[in-house]
């Protein structure tokens, strides 16, 4: 005669080795995440100590301000010329529509590389790619030659013009939706064209809709580059008609090699989005 043993209900069964040395060094790796968040949260909390500081305090190494005062804010606000809703509204502004041209450009042209056959295309996009080897140091004397000679560098409107047409469309921009426009089945396009749709109507009822995460992509790089590439903006633009934020240093002058964004928690915000469009347009299928 047989006896079963039936275990009993609710019984914790010991953890194994294996398992007990995974958590513990998910631990430490958190732990050492944590650590690492904070110290490089630290230059950012000493700005925000700093703003309620005194300009003599402001020199001096202490975290917190002896003296808080908000008369840096109360200036900022009410005494720049322009005042500060100002230029973050020109940054705005002009970071938004370098933003549209990047996606629609972009995708414009990712299209025409991936799908369309015609001859020197692929010397043509190699040349697209070689001009990210060229420092933007070096097109500045260039760019800035072609705008004064377009009538683009004069008081006005026209400026802003000329900041757009310089950085509407980019090869980080081509390069993504290319890669991306690789992955999706050509029998999607050729389903369009049975049905009698031409190649701007096939890029735009297709396959435009179907690159949303590389479109989120593109626009998130080009926006956040946009508001950081504010040398191009001071070499471009004459200080008297230059009101952007991105461009002074918060006083209304000029930046020297200083990079601070204005929208700091955009790139945590967006990050998983930039991660997953990146990671569809990595490797490529033609079909």
């Amino acid at each position: 005669m047989s006896v079963t043993t039936v275990p009993r209900v609710g019984a914790a069964e010991p953890e194994s080795e294996p398992v007990v040395r995974r958590r513990i060094g998910r631990g430490v790796v958190y732990a050492i995440l944590i650590l690492y968040s904070l110290v490089v949260f630290v230059p950012f909390l000493w700005t925000l100590s700093t703003s309620f500081k005194t300009l003599p305090e402001s020199l001096q190494l202490t975290f917190i301000p002896q003296n808080p005062t908000v008369q840096g804010y109360i200036t900022a606000w009410t005494q720049l010329k322009p005042a500060l809703p100002v230029m973050f509204f020109n940054s705005f502004l002009l970071a938004l529509i370098v933003t549209v041209t990047n996606v629609f450009f972009g995708a414009l042209g990712g299209y025409a590389f991936a799908r369309l056959r015609f001859p020197g295309r692929e010397v043509l996009f190699l040349l697209v790619l070689g001009t990210l080897m060229i420092p933007d140091q070096l097109r500045m004397v260039p760019v800035y030659q072609i705008l004064v000679n377009l009538g683009l560098v004069t008081p006005g409107p026209q400026n802003y013009v000329g900041i757009s047409l310089v950085m509407a469309i980019s090869a980080t921009s081509l390069f993504v939706m290319r890669q991306f426009f690789l992955t999706i089945p050509f029998d999607l396009e050729e389903s369009a064209r049975i049905d009698g749709a031409g190649f701007f109507t096939t890029f735009w009822r297709v396959l435009f809709p179907l690159a949303r995460p590389a479109l989120a992509t593109v626009a998130i790089m080009s926006f956040q580059g946009t508001s950081l590439d504010a040398p191009a903006r001071l070499v471009t633009v004459p200080l008297p008609v230059l009101h952007e934020l991105a461009a002074t240093d918060g006083s209304g002058r000029r930046r020297h090699g200083s990079h601070r964004h204005p929208l700091p928690v955009l790139p945590a915000l967006v990050r998983e989005r930039v991660v997953s469009g990146s990671r569809q347009g990595i490797t490529p299928t033609r079909n």
